[in-house]
């Protein structure tokens, strides 16, 4: 145990990184080899931007920040037991701790645990959190022991846990890193509230193309610009925001005229669109009155064939995403909860942790799903050629769905993927072009 260790000389510092990288000591002219097995490290203050120091910074591999003590039983031993009375819980060979180490180099790594230290890596980079190469090839030699001292075949993802207290330089990427560290277990990384927005953007998007025809004409009153599209309109508003408009009220006087019956009504409402044609109206205002038009008319927008296919084909992407990570899970909680069981290293409130994690992801997918159900909805009432009697959402909600494929198991559509035995983890999921989608709305299709 060196205490204070940052604040030793330069020699001092010299000889220790020998001993921890070669594990030999440099006595004059004579090396000798030092049994070394672990070195703590204590220290009151991290080092300053110190070459030396940083060096030997990165050679500690677990950091734990320790505050007063907390409960009152430690408290008391420590005020009134001598350091003789203490007795380890547990103790270990040094022979078996050399045989843990020889058997840990021949510990396979699960191909999910490599996901999970890439994707970390690199969400790290993105944080401008750097780890050394030669720290990372440490720490997964750690893992690989911790695994077999538990009696584990292989390094699973659980024992990624760890990494929380192997990653953090300074105190305050500590949360960060623990929170990135926690969700790349938890499902493999996969985001339920980035599956949620994707959704509500697909959604978003929908109902923009289906509204983007205006229910009449609108003029702006400030440059006398018209316009039939709701999209020219918003990009409009978007250069000219003080701009002020009219609305154009064509077509509903032909139809009056046709229903001579109705010829007092019509000219009731011939008066009424004079009176509206009058009518000035702001950006916001004239908003709120299309929206009105548009549910007064009980008019149902469609899209075309183009504009279809384009948002069918997003939504079975989005649909297939979603049920295979439903599907992924129900499969993971019982499997999750039984590495735990079997992992030594993790406390009580990581475990606990990780499964309320788990639970948090499955009721986001739950809302998630019903909005893919409100999608579909308007999809299906758009596309007239639909089977009748079937229902995407139903096949998706019973696990019928095949993402890619709007048709169901009865159909006779076999997904080739379906016998191929499920890993554990899936590559972490990397979303959809639903942002872009959304972004690009007026140039991936041609709206009317």
């Amino acid at each position: 145990m060196l205490d204070e260790i940052f604040k030793a000389s330069s020699a001092i510092l010299n000889s220790l990184l020998t001993i921890l990288n070669e594990r030999k000591y440099h006595n004059g002219k004579e090396i000798v080899d030092v049994p070394l097995l672990s070195v703590f490290g204590a220290s009151n203050e991290l080092p300053e931007e110190d070459e030396s120091l940083e060096a030997l910074y990165d050679r500690f591999l677990f950091r734990y920040r320790l505050s007063y003590i907390q409960d009152d039983e430690n408290f008391k031993n420590l005020l009134f037991r001598e350091p003789e009375d203490f007795r380890p819980i547990a103790s270990l060979p040094v022979s078996e701790i050399e045989r843990l180490r020889k058997s840990a180099n021949f510990l396979p790594v699960d191909p999910d645990v490599e996901i999970i230290i890439t994707e970390l890596r690199r969400n790290l980079q993105l944080q401008e959190i750097e780890i050394s190469d030669r720290r990372w090839k440490r720490i997964v030699q750690v893992l690989k022991v911790a695994a077999c001292s538990s009696g584990c075949p292989a390094v699973d993802r659980t024992m990624a846990l760890l990494l929380q207290h192997m990653l953090w330089n300074l105190p305050e990427e500590r949360e960060t890193i623990r929170k990135t560290v926690f969700k790349l277990v938890v499902s493999g990384g996969t985001n339920t509230e980035k599956l949620r927005l994707d959704s509500e953007d697909l959604k978003t998007a929908l109902n923009i193309a289906l509204k983007n025809e205006l229910p009449v004409g609108v003029v702006c009153d400030s440059c006398g610009e018209e316009f039939r599209l709701r999209e020219k309109l918003e990009l409009h508003h978007a250069a000219c925001p003080n701009h002020s408009y009219t609305l154009k009220h064509e077509g509903n006087k032909q139809e009056a005229n046709k229903q001579e019956a109705n010829k007092q009504e019509a000219n009731k409402q011939e008066a009424n669109k004079q009176e509206a044609n009058s009518r000035i109206y702001p950006y916001d205002n004239l908003v709120r009155e299309i929206e009105s038009l548009h549910e007064r008319s009980g008019k149902k927008n469609t899209l075309s064939q183009s504009q279809r296919e384009v948002f069918e084909k997003e939504f079975k992407t989005l649909a297939g995403r979603v049920n295979r990570v439903k599907q992924r899970l129900e499969e993971e909680k019982e499997l999750l909860r039984n590495l735990m069981d079997a992992n030594i290293w993790l406390s009580i409130s990581d475990k606990n942790e990780a499964l309320l994690l788990h639970d948090t992801g499955s009721a986001q997918l739950s809302g998630t799903e019903a909005l893919i159900g409100e999608i579909e909805s308007l999809l299906v009432l758009q596309n007239k050629e639909f089977r009748s009697g079937e229902s995407i959402s139903e096949n998706f909600k019973s696990g019928d769905f095949r993402s890619g494929d709007f048709r169901s198991a009865k159909s006779g559509y076999s997904d080739p993927d379906a016998a191929k035995p499920k890993a554990k983890v899936q590559v972490p999921d990397l979303g959809s072009n639903a942002g872009g989608f959304m972004k690009g709305l007026g140039s991936r299709f041609k709206l009317r």
